[in-house]
């Protein structure tokens, strides 16, 4: 679809590279405090996370989610797929499941926008395969 609205303010730069690494370390980060940390740096105050199996909104509620998703998968480790795809302030990534240098149990691609300040305001996750 083709607009004929220009917008005239600038995008700001994001790294995908850096914001999917930042996510990443966030799901494994296993200690809790630094797991909080982790948080604040890849997400906003206000984030969010939706996938078909939790939800959770502000920092709180995704430590909350991501501690019970570390307490059912001990061992496994989230790692990057490929090549993380953004434009203006979409990000669009893919992502393993697996033991620490292990054969994947699952796979999943997320859908993210990005805050002003680079970190992620919103990410919906899906579930591309488990079982692999």
């Amino acid at each position: 679809m083709v607009s004929s609205h220009t917008k005239k303010e600038t995008m700001p730069m994001f790294d995908a590279d850096a914001i999917t690494t930042r996510y990443l370390a966030a799901w494994n980060a296993r200690e809790p405090a630094r797991r909080r940390e982790a948080i604040a740096k890849a997400w906003v105050e206000s984030g969010s996370y939706l996938d078909p199996l939790m939800e959770a909104e502000g920092h709180g509620g995704l430590d909350a989610i991501i501690a019970a998703a570390q307490a059912q998968l001990p061992g496994l480790v989230f790692s990057l797929a490929g090549t993380p795809d953004l434009h203006h302030d979409r990000l669009r990534f893919s992502w393993t499941l697996a033991p620490a240098g292990g054969v994947p149990v699952a796979r999943g691609t997320d859908f993210a926008v990005v805050a002003e300040d680079g970190r992620l305001a919103a990410v919906t996750g899906f579930l591309d395969r488990e079982g692999v």
